[in-house]
């Protein structure tokens, strides 16, 4: 199938669960003191499956909305565990106020953003998105936040600048595997400068219509929809202005498994399992990946004239 055939399959609220019926269904799990899906979930590793590839059928548009608690308690932040079930507990005391993101490099006005003026100086809008993991497991999430692009905007990209680099936080005291060596932290992703200043991308400070939880990435964290989720850093600290392509922690350690761009795409398998299908959490079996997480329509030009399947 050629990229231009795929179509654009967006996550509209009307669609969706309600949201007095999802904040209404939480407040009940919550008093009857339900875990949610966390302990339930085995191994997040794709099994080969023979579900119909083919774009999502009118009736796929009705996707419901991943439970909080599967949300909250589901998670990769390598930074405190690599066990997605131990991570809630092991972040609940990470130190999130006071708080700030740097803005700096190829930018006419650099400076330091705390924590309150991005709340209060952004309009925080709901935005709900897929979010598929490249271990072939995804969600849908109601994140509250505002477009990169308006942050970008307030310090002026110069001309030269290209890329858009980001950091995390590290706090070897707060976060138990920060000095395990097993990974080379802080934690570093990039995109394209046109891939961040596109209106989908996004700075999320909240979910499900409250603050972050620390391990989805309070105060601040990124948010790249057609993009498997790692490229979606938390717990942002820096952002910098560059001219050429910056290092990210996963293409650096495993360059022939992660690429730079990272969008997803059912037609360009991982090396060691397909992307053609994903679990999506709190449903059973499989379901078809859609080109760009069903973003095709909206991203599909940032990309005119690229072989997708070289810049993986």
């Amino acid at each position: 199938m050629d990229q231009n055939d795929y179509r654009s399959v967006p996550v509209n609220p009307e669609e969706v669960t309600p949201k007095e019926v999802y904040l209404s269904r939480r407040k009940f799990l919550k008093g009857m003191g339900m875990v949610g899906l966390g302990a339930l979930l085995a191994s997040c590793a794709p099994a080969i499956s023979t579900v119909n590839e083919s774009p999502a059928s009118t009736e796929d548009l009705r996707e419901a909305l991943t439970s909080y608690d599967a949300i909250t308690n589901y998670v990769n932040y390598y930074e405190f565990t690599t066990n997605k079930e131990g991570v809630a507990e092991l972040a609940q005391d990470f130190v999130t106020e006071p708080w700030s993101v740097e803005l700096s490099g190829l930018v006419e006005n650099p400076r330091r953003f705390s924590l309150d003026e991005l709340r209060t100086n952004f309009e925080q809008e709901e935005r709900i998105y897929r979010m598929r993991c490249v271990e072939g497991w995804s969600m849908v999430i109601p994140w509250l936040g505002f477009p990169l692009h308006k942050l970008l905007a307030a310090v002026k990209p110069t001309p030269q600048a290209r890329y858009v680099a980001f950091e995390t936080a590290l706090v070897p005291e707060q976060m138990n595997a920060a000095e395990s060596g097993m990974f080379p932290f802080p934690y570093r992703e990039g995109l394209r400068l046109d891939e961040a200043e596109h209106d989908l991308t996004l700075l999320a400070t909240g979910l499900y219509g409250e603050d972050l939880p620390p391990q989805n990435g309070a105060p601040i964290r990124l948010v790249v929809p057609w993009k498997y989720g790692f490229k979606s850093s938390k717990s942002l600290v820096r952002i910098t202005l560059v001219e050429n392509q910056p290092p990210t922690l996963w293409n650096t350690v495993a360059p022939q498994e992660y690429g730079f761009f990272a969008n997803v795409n059912p037609g360009v398998d991982h090396p060691r399992w397909s992307q053609a299908t994903e679990r999506r959490i709190g449903e059973s079996g499989r379901r078809a990946t859609l080109f760009m997480n069903g973003y095709a329509e909206e991203v599909m030009p940032l990309y005119e004239g690229m072989d997708l399947t070289l810049n993986y």
